[in-house]
């Protein structure tokens, strides 16, 4: 796990209300988050292994068709 340095803004009564990050270590949380998205994405994929394979060529050219249809 990385080290964060958070520094808390309280509310009136002395309870931390917000947390104010750098942008570095905003931005290392952001791609720590994302990670573990993937993790998370690649799990739920595997559980669902049944074993059907689309080649590789079939999903790049799906994807390129995605694109060139989102820049109209």
């Amino acid at each position: 796990m990385t080290a964060f340095h958070p520094q808390y803004i309280k509310d009136e009564n002395g309870k931390k209300s917000f947390v104010v990050l750098s942008a570095s270590d905003y931005q290392r949380l952001l791609d720590e988050l994302e990670m573990m998205e993937d993790v998370q994405a690649y799990d739920a994929a595997k559980a669902k292994d049944d074993g059907t394979r689309i080649p590789a060529s079939e999903v790049f050219a799906g994807i390129e068709a995605e694109r060139k249809n989102a820049k109209v």
